[in-house]
């Protein structure tokens, strides 16, 4: 008998983290590589953010603190939510985790009994399907279209729910596609969910101010006030404040859930970081004048990325409304044969074809639920994006296409 569950062994691994690490490692034996296959900002963390943390450190908040987060930054949280959302809670509704990634899964192993499904659509991030397979539930995607912008139709929503469907998991703005719900698609939503009543909804907002142009973003509570007794909403600082490795998430929901998920939270991790708690109130609090700069960036790098991929013949993408990556759909290039005479059957061949010919990580779509599409993030400099798309582009004209006659 084998040390590992059988549990286990149906989660994969992280195709975003794997394909980061690969890349990792090619560079470490000296081969030169522009990694797009990481959903970081390359910007640095606010000067007053980490001031924060540096005066946190000086006044000695370097101990324990209660499994939750400490009580100052959940009052902080409270002021977003009502400020940026019109969201009201109470502090005992308020918990804090080691990034929005813990408490998407502490809400799902205090919720799920075995068999219980989770409908998301897809394409969607890496980790849902397999998030809720380790809580002992069953992933339930439901497959969108480009033509409705990724965003999931009412009409497949409610073909997917059954007597066993415990949660909706919303990502707005998507990782991977950038797809972003509007006010009317979230309203279409809420009016299947009235119908039953007994399916909650995980919203997870992580990339809440990365929207660009004229889009606004919108919470599914915020939309439909009479669904906030059975929906968490989760968020942290991780993406709009540059602070992926500072680990601080946060989620706000009925008391109930939250208790039951600190105390998954209290028998696993215990609390978030003290010191990256104390510069996540001064995040949520301080000067946000420097998100303007961040998104004017991001706006830049994405019309830029997103002019160059689709000049590339056989690669086609759209303008996402969010976030900071674009999924760009290879499916032409499928059948193509690389010059050492490989023929590309998946975007996982052809994101590993860019990776040893043009010295790019990409993220293949298949890792996200959906197939012949890459995923590439645009959160570096202009610089390299340039000279990832060029190399990219030099790569696809080395495939022989002759199957398309």
């Amino acid at each position: 008998m084998g040390i590992l569950s059988a549990k286990l062994s149906a989660v994969k691994p992280s195709q975003t983290k794997a394909m980061t690490a690969l890349a990792a490692s090619m560079r470490a034996e000296g081969k030169t590589i522009i990694t797009l296959s990481q959903g970081e900002p390359d910007f640095k963390t606010p000067d007053h953010i980490s001031r924060a943390a540096i005066k946190a450190i000086e006044a000695g908040h370097t101990k324990y603190t209660a499994v939750a987060g400490i009580t100052p930054l959940r009052e902080a949280i409270i002021r977003k939510f009502q400020r940026e959302n019109g969201l009201n809670f109470t502090v005992d509704q308020i918990t804090v985790g080691c990034g929005a990634k813990q408490l998407l899964y502490n809400a799902l192993v205090a919720s799920l009994d075995e068999g219980d499904e989770v409908v998301f659509p897809t394409p969607c991030w890496v980790s849902y399907p397999e998030m809720v397979k380790l809580a002992g539930g069953v992933p339930v995607a439901v497959e969108t279209d480009v033509k409705d912008r990724f965003i999931m139709q009412p009409g497949a929503l409610r073909a997917a729910i059954t007597p066993k469907t415990k949660w909706l998991m919303l990502n707005s703005p998507s990782n991977p596609t950038g797809a972003v719900y509007s006010r009317q698609d979230l309203e279409k939503l809420a009016e299947v969910l009235r119908d039953f009543p007994d399916v909650w909804v995980l919203a997870d907002d992580i990339y809440e101010h990365l929207v660009y142009d004229e889009t606004e973003f919108y919470t599914m509570v915020e939309v439909a006030p009479d669904l906030a007794s059975r929906t968490l909403t989760v968020n942290g600082v991780s993406k709009s404040y540059a602070m992926t490795g500072w680990r601080v998430g946060y989620a706000g929901g009925p008391s109930e859930l939250i208790k039951a998920m600190n105390t998954v939270q209290g028998q696993s991790t215990s609390h978030t970081c003290s010191i990256a708690q104390y510069a996540a109130i001064e995040a949520l609090d301080g000067d946000q004048s420097f998100m303007g700069g961040f998104r004017d960036a991001f706006k830049k790098r994405r019309d830029l990325v997103v002019g160059m991929l689709n000049n590339i013949p056989g690669l086609t993408c759209d303008t996402p409304q969010g976030a900071f990556y674009v999924f760009v759909g290879c499916q032409e290039l499928l059948g193509s044969v690389t010059p050492s005479q490989q023929r590309l059957e998946t975007d996982m061949d052809f994101a590993m074809y860019l990776l040893e010919e043009a010295g790019v990580a990409v993220v293949p779509g298949s890792g996200f639920l959906a197939d012949g599409f890459v995923r590439i993030s645009y959160a570096s400099s202009e610089e390299e994006l340039k000279k990832a798309c060029v190399a990219i582009g030099d790569a696809v004209a080395k495939l022989s296409r002759a199957y398309a006659g």
